[in-house]
């Protein structure tokens, strides 16, 4: 599995960016980060998305006409690599609506109705997870389990360290 992380610039910087999290070594599953760029995208991106293999992972309720579940969605659509949008769920937004190449893509959704236990910036989506909760969620669902434990633990320490 590659998941490639669309970042926002501003996020990089962010001390509580979770995105973080997924860039060091996971068992089976590759991560990458490519920061997101209006008007000149990623090319390396661009030669992906043309290859027909890549999914994005969108909240389901602003996709439902266009919407799959994991894990026959993967296997149903031959994706192999999944673009998660890293950066605050207003900043997503923005970047979705503005990166024409995203909104062709198959659209991966998690299952509606889960807490966050991310509460470490102000106006927060009411049932959004953060990157990293996705990410492990989309890596348990997906059957990475090993990677997905990773990465909750990883996830669990950071919010210990900020005394969340």
């Amino acid at each position: 599995m590659h998941l490639i992380l669309l970042t926002h610039e501003r996020e990089l910087a962010k001390k509580t960016n979770t995105g973080a999290l997924l860039c060091d070594p996971l068992p089976g599953v590759v991560v990458s980060r490519i920061e997101w760029a209006r008007k000149n995208p990623n090319a390396d991106l661009l030669n992906l998305i043309d290859q027909r293999r890549v999914g994005l992972l969108y909240p389901s309720a602003e996709v439902a006409a266009h919407t799959s579940v994991l894990p026959s969605a993967l296997a149903t659509h031959g994706i192999d690599t999944l673009i998660l949008i890293d950066s605050t769920w207003q900043e997503a937004r923005k970047i979705y609506n503005r990166s024409a190449y995203l909104h062709e893509l198959p659209r991966i959704s998690l299952p509606l109705g889960l807490q966050s236990q991310f509460n470490l910036r102000r106006n927060q989506r009411e049932g959004g997870l953060c990157t990293a909760e996705c990410a492990a969620l989309l890596m348990s669902e997906a059957g990475f389990r090993s990677a997905a434990q990773v990465v909750e633990q990883r996830f669990s320490k950071f919010l210990s360290e900020f005394g969340a």
